[in-house]
């Protein structure tokens, strides 16, 4: 029975992100909105929603570990296996938008939940704040997609009564928002049918919830926007499926934590494992975006298979604490010692190539304005 519900959950997994990419780039376009908006709030909300059913049916069975490790897992889970991936496939262009905005906001709101969590726990008031934040992030965003097209209802209109651009039908956004809400339907079934079942074959071989929550449930909810994202960089909408992914763990952070902290009783806690570790590498993978994005606004091929690297030796740490190896230990020591830096040191250098080159594109652009003058 497990297996059925994976098999299943995975089928309805793929529909639903089709069915989702599909509609929200017809609305994007129907309306004038950029992809880029509509992946950082419609999809990225919409395959969010997964992690705030699991995380809220934890949290109200006094599950908190699972509810915390699920947020952990899905965030760098986003990054390091469904960006990696994406970019493995194809370089990614990055809007400016992610860069100077987007990303730093990603960024600042890792640290303040680690920083909120630092005493052991997360409270209602902590829940609060990260919700309020979400409902301002979502203006945010809003604010944006109308100064991008103009700010004025009347402009909107002018442009859908003229004759360059006739009116849409009535039945053609009714029809896309319809498939938006199937592909959103589809995608909460299926995760939750692929949790189900993965859930109950994990406990059976002992696991510990924090572990099941990170690996399993992260992984399992993270299929929307694995399905989501390649689906969108297919069909060559790279703004859609990079946007959806820092998005979606702008959201997971507050609206899926925000609510789980809110509304649960008594909070969430958070482990001392969870602050020295799965924590400090969920900020560092935010971090690690910034220099990546920057670089040419595009993610190459090596920095995804790099970022898919990362994710590997995660789980294998997960792998380790689950099997409550003594090599657990070492594992951290060795990350944070040499792996970590090396990669700082990688990263560094690729920026600071890409930095001198555009200084010395814009002097050779200055010199031949100087030379026709």
């Amino acid at each position: 029975m497990p297996v059925a519900m994976i098999i299943l959950g995975l089928v309805l997994l793929v529909a639903g992100g089709h069915a989702l990419v599909r509609g929200a780039s017809s609305l994007a376009r129907t309306f004038g909105i950029s992809p880029l908006i509509i992946g950082l709030t419609v999809v990225s909300i919409g395959t969010s929603a997964p992690e705030l059913a699991v995380c809220l049916k934890a949290a109200f069975r006094g599950s908190g570990d699972v509810a915390l490790g699920n947020v952990l897992g899905s965030n760098i889970c986003n990054i390091l296996l469904v960006l990696g991936l994406g970019a493995a496939v194809r370089n990614l262009v990055v809007e400016r938008q992610l860069v100077r905005l987007d990303v730093p906001i990603m960024i600042g709101i890792s640290g303040l939940a680690l920083l909120l969590g630092r005493d052991g726990s997360l409270s209602g008031f902590d829940g609060i704040l990260l919700l309020l934040g979400a409902v301002a992030y979502t203006v945010l965003q809003i604010h944006l997609s109308r100064r991008e097209n103009g700010n004025s209802q009347a402009q909107i209109l002018e442009q859908a009564t003229s004759k360059q651009n006739p009116p849409r039908k009535w039945g053609s956004w009714v029809g896309q928002l319809t498939l938006v809400f199937l592909g959103l339907a589809l995608l909460i079934i299926g995760a939750d049918w692929l949790v189900g079942g993965a859930v109950t074959l994990a406990r059976a071989a002992g696991i510990s919830e924090l572990v099941i929550g990170i690996t399993i449930i992260a992984v399992g909810t993270s299929l929307p926007e694995v399905t989501a994202t390649l689906i969108a960089i297919f069909r060559k909408e790279t703004a859609m499926a990079v946007g959806n992914l820092v998005g979606s763990n702008v959201y997971n952070l507050l609206l899926v934590l925000g609510a789980t902290s809110a509304f649960s009783p008594g909070g969430v806690g958070i482990p001392l494992s969870a602050l020295r570790f799965d924590f400090p590498i969920m900020v560092v993978v935010a971090i690690a975006c910034l220099p990546i994005f920057t670089t040419g606004h595009r993610i190459a091929r090596w920095e995804g298979w790099l970022f898919f690297f990362y994710f590997l030796l995660y789980m294998g740490y997960q792998f380790l604490r689950s099997t409550r190896s003594e090599f657990r230990d070492e594992f951290q020591v060795g990350f944070w010692g040499f792996i970590l830096p090396l990669t700082v040191i990688t990263l560094g250098v690729s920026l600071h190539r890409h930095l001198r080159e555009r200084a010395k594109r814009r002097a050779a652009g200055t010199g031949k304005s100087m030379g026709t003058g």
